[in-house]
């Protein structure tokens, strides 16, 4: 059992840390133009967080019990080719669904 002053001290510690970052962004840069090299490198946050969230489901899946999976991996392909054709993050993520549901129906 947690102790609920340890609890109260994460969450305070938490919370103090979010907004922290928040302000330090926000509140003392948010009014300044940034230089061109932080705006481009600032460009790619998104697809590197997606990236990171989505590799150890393709890699590791804990559906198969870790083991790869090359349903995983041929989804994870096409929606890399359409996301870079296309440059649409929707067409990618229903194109390695599409991917994932169809290949639960294919006949074994």
């Amino acid at each position: 059992m947690i102790d609920k002053t340890d609890l109260w001290i994460v969450i305070t510690a938490l919370a103090v840390g979010s907004f922290g970052l928040r302000f330090l962004f926000l509140g003392l840069v948010g009014d300044r133009a940034m230089p061109e090299w932080v705006m481009r490198h600032l460009r790619y946050t998104a697809v590197a967080v997606l990236a990171a969230l989505v590799t150890p489901l393709v890699v590791w899946p804990a559906a198969t019990g870790g083991q790869t999976d090359p349903v995983r991996l041929f989804a994870a392909l096409s929606a890399v080719c359409v996301g870079y054709f296309s440059k649409s993050v929707y067409g990618a993520l229903g194109t390695g669904a599409a991917v994932m549901i169809a290949a639960a129906y294919w006949p074994a």
